[in-house]
């Protein structure tokens, strides 16, 4: 699924970009400090269009570790001042996922994904604001541990600001996952008074927030998601290799509060459609699809972010860097 393979590109779109837009409300200064975010997501158990029942849930770590930040100043090409500003993070996402047919764990163990994200954020006078990334990972069972998947993925994405209230990106990821896809990303910000903004990062994720106070939002979101990730099939005299794909659109109403300026708590429920469970063989072929009706969804997330940690102070200090 492709979302859970550039889950790092599009979490790094979304903090520069959809600032209050998700259940875990993000700010810039994840961006700067070093910072961790868990988040575990349920839902039941419901019955597929074949007769057996599926559930599915999911629990993510995701952390974002600064690396430096530059300044220049100089003359480029045709003798044209440029200013350059640079900043570099690596973003690291742990998950582990757990389904059920009929019950029973499947696969034992579940999936487990582990990724590695190098960004860098790119302004200057000339070339504007730019968003780049590569990075990649894999994912197993415990069934498929010495013939785990791997992922690769990368992009670009480019920020133009329109006014004070209007903002607009667009860019390409380039992700590969048993094949090559290129897909393009478009975004969108626009604040509508001084409590309410529109926002979102096409086709992956919409939202309308809404600011109550200034640590309180509520958002009310769209988002396309889901996973990809392989087990063994077992026969009478061989074991084959299986890949499952399970893709889903949910729509929910989240809201998050800032505790203690170090916490964000996130906690966000509503209902997941557009289900599908796909299994593909080993040479990439469709063996089965099976639809899944609408389920009930909740989610929680904390964060952690160091910003008044002595660590992260230091490091802010050093680049000149403040929020």
């Amino acid at each position: 699924m492709l979302f859970q393979k550039n889950i790092s590109f599009l979490s790094v779109l979304l903090l520069c970009f959809c600032s209050k837009s998700i259940a875990q409300t993000p700010s810039l200064s994840q961006l700067f400090y070093p910072n961790v975010t868990l988040r575990a997501e349920f839902m039941p158990e419901t019955s597929m269009s074949n007769g057996q029942k599926f559930g599915f849930n999911r629990s993510t770590a995701l952390g974002i570790i600064p690396l430096s930040t530059e300044i220049q100043a100089g003359i480029g090409f045709g003798k044209k001042a440029d200013i350059q500003a640079k900043h570099s993070l690596l973003v690291a996402n742990l998950a582990q996922i757990n389904t059920t047919i009929d019950g029973k764990d499947d696969p034992n163990g579940g999936y487990k994904t582990l990724g590695m994200t190098y960004v860098q954020l790119k302004a200057s006078l000339r070339e504007k604001l730019w968003v780049y990334a590569v990075g990649g990972g894999i994912t197993q069972s415990n069934e498929t541990f010495l013939n785990p998947q791997p992922y690769f993925y990368g992009g670009a994405a480019r920020l133009r600001i329109l006014g004070l209230k209007t903002q607009i990106l667009y860019g390409t990821a380039i992700i590969y996952n048993q094949k090559f896809r290129i897909v393009p990303v478009f975004g969108f910000t626009k604040a509508l008074g001084n409590d309410w903004k529109v926002s979102g990062i096409l086709p992956f994720r919409a939202s309308v927030g809404y600011k109550v106070n200034p640590w309180l939002h509520l958002d009310f979101n769209s988002v396309y998601d889901g996973y990809s990730a392989g087990y063994q099939e077992y026969a009478i005299s061989e074991k084959m290799i299986r890949r499952q794909n399970y893709q889903q659109v949910r729509f929910t109403v989240s809201g998050n509060a800032h505790v203690l300026n170090v916490f964000n708590l996130g906690i966000e429920g509503g209902l997941t459609a557009f289900r599908k469970v796909k299994t593909f063989n080993a040479a990439n072929e469709n063996l089965s699809t099976s639809s899944l009706p609408v389920a009930p969804y909740i989610g929680f997330s904390v964060r952690y972010i160091t910003s008044k940690s002595k660590i992260s102070s230091k490091f802010l200090k050093s680049t000149g860097i403040d929020f």
